[in-house]
């Protein structure tokens, strides 16, 4: 059993009141060398203060739950670091749960942990919540907020990229180098979440304003995976139906890339590819992949700047794209072929 305020009250000579009251710095109800002693005490007997009591009974709390999709992303590291940051800069502290791969009990079981003590507050990172989860952290009474993904509920408050012009950009990038026939692969356009809907959007857009019909085996639907990845390049095949690819995330870049190999598939050469989210893993492959690149760090840090200081609006953080190696410009001999 840890040390308690008792073992310092009969340490000191002090009475539980007064060594309560040094510990809580309630200053004006005791001298500085009854707190110097106090201290002294509780720092000999190895005395560390429950939060988590103290919080129940002031229910004021400093401790921000972070949930996390359990998919095997890239990119939760910098937006994790992003929150770090500034709980520590505001004095708040942070607890990591996991909400499973899509996965109602994993997310109940993350959610129910994180609400059975006080909380400043909850960000989600890239979870899309089942319907009675949502209605869960909805009456709890907590504020929270989706970091990386957005909705069009006005409940559900977010500081995400904006997908559509994500997906708009790389599209019109695509365009530029001369590509007309133009993939999109590894999106998830049937979550409730938008963004798969919005990049969809977006790329439908920037086509059929350079007079481009879309068309449907085109786009590989999947979910963000390096799998979904691998899916999508089985599917297009070798019968060079596009030209380029814009890609969900990086790790369906890496999934097509990798699958092109091994059906004699050259990048970029024979195909184009073009990633979203632009996170370290474009400059471990060859070639390295040129990507519409988000900034997840802001991301996480804009997402706990709002929760603490209890703002409402939705935020898009900037986007750009980064240069590397697997796109190539299409000649005029490339485009009679």
């Amino acid at each position: 059993m840890g040390v308690t305020i008792k073992d310092i009250a009969k340490e000191t000579g002090f009475s539980v009141a007064t060594v309560s009251r040094v510990l809580s710095n309630k200053v004006g109800f005791f001298s500085q060398e009854t707190a110097a002693i106090v201290n002294a005490a509780a720092l000999k007997l190895g005395y560390k203060k429950n939060m988590a009591a103290t919080e129940l009974v002031t229910q004021k709390s400093s401790i921000i739950a972070v949930i996390i999709n359990s998919t095997k992303t890239n990119f939760s590291d910098p937006i994790i670091e992003g929150i770090q940051q500034k709980a520590n800069e505001a004095d708040k502290r942070v607890i990591i749960l996991y909400a499973g791969d899509h996965d109602f009990r994993s997310q109940q079981r993350a959610l129910t942990t994180a609400l059975e003590r006080p909380l400043m507050g909850i960000l989600l990172l890239s979870v899309d919540l089942f319907a009675d989860n949502l209605q869960l952290l909805k009456t709890a009474n907590v504020p929270f907020r989706f970091i990386s993904i957005s909705f069009q509920d006005p409940d559900l408050k977010y500081v995400a990229s904006d997908d559509w012009q994500i997906g708009y950009l790389a599209t019109k990038y695509l365009l530029k180098k001369g590509h007309r026939k133009i993939g999109l692969a590894g999106v998830d356009i049937e979550s409730s979440a938008h963004t798969g809907k919005l990049r969809l959007a977006g790329y439908q857009r920037a086509l059929i304003e350079n007079n481009i019909t879309p068309q449907k085996d085109w786009i590989q639907t999947g979910n963000y995976s390096y799998k979904a990845g691998l899916n999508a390049m089985k599917n297009y095949g070798q019968q060079k139906n596009v030209s380029a690819i814009i890609t969900g995330s990086d790790l369906v870049g890496i999934g097509l890339l990798n699958q092109a190999a091994k059906m004699n598939i050259s990048i970029p050469n024979d195909l184009s590819l073009i990633t979203i989210d632009g996170t370290y893993l474009c400059r471990i492959v060859q070639p390295q992949l040129t990507s519409i690149t988000q900034n997840f760090y802001s991301m996480g840090y804009l997402g706990a700047e709002y929760l603490i200081s209890n703002q409402r609006q939705n935020a898009f953080t900037d986007i750009q794209i980064s240069e590397r190696g697997s796109v190539r410009k299409l000649t005029a001999a490339d485009s009679e072929n």
